[in-house]
């Protein structure tokens, strides 16, 4: 069950996030859809917790830097990004295409962390972003790794609304595709989310919780490189695995 007041806080960062200006209060309202009444509340509570300042007289708010310094205190004390991060990295610098650090979560993909591909891609990614369970390589990856009564329940927890004309719409289907992942030892997405984006995953146990990274590009680029990219990601995920980060 959502807070109310919790996700209205977490839209107007979103929504600063989003514009990159100054917004005043009756443009900050419309965008969160919010009472003037209740904008002007929480925009004063930010403001007196010094995270948001007003940029002259009638100007519009925007927020200072206490939030950027807050989320790089935190982010230092996460306990696997700091080491997966150099992976990653380095996975983009060796293919350019776009690699990810994911789980699974509450029923869906959490990506955690997210190195952009510097070539041309139809398709973002960014850390906390939420993906269907049904159409993601990483989700194969990691239910490959299950037990059957685990895996079986996050099967029937997905909803299986078709993206495109290659989304497994069918448990049946997705549990086919697990198994062929689970074979492999990697998992696969050909345009199932995406048409023409192809991403690949290989799970790893980090403190006994399985994670996956994944690798997404156009698909021609994709199955190109595949095994080469299969090679870098396995590796990558021994490292991290062996704390090399």
């Amino acid at each position: 069950m959502e807070v109310k007041l919790v996700v209205r806080t977490l839209e107007l960062i979103e929504l600063f996030a989003q514009v990159r200006r100054p917004l005043p209060l009756t443009e900050l309202a419309q965008g969160l859809g919010a009472p003037m009444s209740s904008c002007l509340a929480l925009v004063r509570t930010l403001a007196a917790r010094g995270y948001l300042y007003e940029v002259r007289r009638r100007g519009g708010y925007y927020p200072t830097a206490k939030l950027h310094a807050l989320g790089a205190q935190i982010m230092a004390g996460d306990p696997w990004l700091e080491q997966a991060r150099p992976q990653l990295v380095a996975l983009r610098d060796a293919a350019d295409e776009t690699v990810m650090l994911a789980k699974i979560q509450d029923g869906d993909v959490l990506y955690l962390d997210v190195v952009e591909a510097t070539q041309p891609v139809r398709y973002t990614a960014r850390p906390g972003a939420r993906r269907p369970l049904h159409t993601s390589a990483v989700a194969k990856a990691i239910l490959a790794r299950l037990p059957p009564a685990e895996r079986e329940a996050a099967l029937a927890s997905a909803d299986y609304t078709r993206y495109t004309d290659r989304t497994l719409v069918t448990r049946e289907a997705l549990r086919a595709e697990v198994e062929r992942a689970a074979e492999r030892g990697w998992g696969e997405n050909v345009g199932e989310s995406v048409a023409d984006l192809t991403g690949l995953a290989v799970a790893l146990d980090l403190g006994g919780e399985w994670y996956a990274l994944c690798m997404a590009g156009p698909t021609p680029r994709m199955r190109e490189r595949r095994e080469e990219h299969l090679g870098r990601l396995t590796a990558a995920a021994q490292a991290i695995r062996q704390g090399r980060g």
